[in-house]
C-alpha cells in the first residue's frame, strides 16, 4: 500500500480504521520513506541507530564463532578422557591426577601424550600405575642440580 506525499512532505492523514495501532503509523511512515520529524539531529540519530544495530549483528556473529570453536574444545576434551579411560587403570588414573593437581602443564603434556599413544595404537593392552609412574619419569623434564658448596 503506498500512499500519495502531499506538499508539507507528509502522508496524507490516516482514516480511523487505519489508526488501530500507534506503531503501525510509524513503520508504514519508514516502508513509505517518510521521516516522522523533518530535523536533522533525528536523521543522525537515525543513522547512528543503524549502524549500531549492524555493530550489534557482527558481534554476535562473532560469538557464535567463538562459540562453536568452545563446542569443539569441549568434544575434544570428552574424547580424550574417554580414550584415557580406556587404557588407563584406576591407580594409573589416581597417579596422573596427583600429578595434573600439582602440575597442571605437564599433566596435560602426559595426557596428550598417552591418547596420541593409544589413538596411534602402541599401547598393548591398559597402562598400570607402575607403567604411568615410568611414563612421568620419562616425559619429565630434566632437572637442574645445583650443588652449594659452603667454603
Amino acid at each position: 500500500m503506498c500512499r500519495s506525499v502531499g506538499a508539507s512532505g507528509l502522508p496524507p492523514p490516516l482514516s480511523p480504521a487505519d489508526t488501530t495501532d500507534p506503531s503501525e503509523i510509524v513503520f508504514r511512515a519508514d516502508r513509505e520513506g517518510v521521516s516522522m520529524s523533518e530535523n536533522p539531529d533525528d536523521d543522525r540519530l537515525e543513522e547512528l541507530r543503524e549502524k549500531k544495530m549492524e555493530e550489534l549483528r557482527e558481534q554476535q556473529q562473532g560469538g557464535n564463532d567463538a562459540e562453536a570453536q568452545r563446542e569443539a574444545q569441549e568434544r575434544a576434551d570428552a574424547q580424550q578422557e574417554a580414550v584415557l579411560k580406556q587404557y588407563l587403570t584406576d591407580g594409573a588414573r589416581q597417579r596422573l591426577n596427583a600429578v595434573e593437581m600439582s602440575k597442571p602443564e605437564f599433566g596435560e603434556k602426559v595426557k596428550q601424550q598417552v591418547a596420541a599413544l593409544a589413538q596411534s595404537g602402541r599401547i598393548q593392552g591398559r597402562i598400570d600405575e607402575d607403567q604411568m609412574r615410568d611414563l612421568l619419569k620419562e616425559l619429565q623434564p630434566e632437572q637442574k642440580s645445583f650443588d652449594i658448596r659452603r667454603r
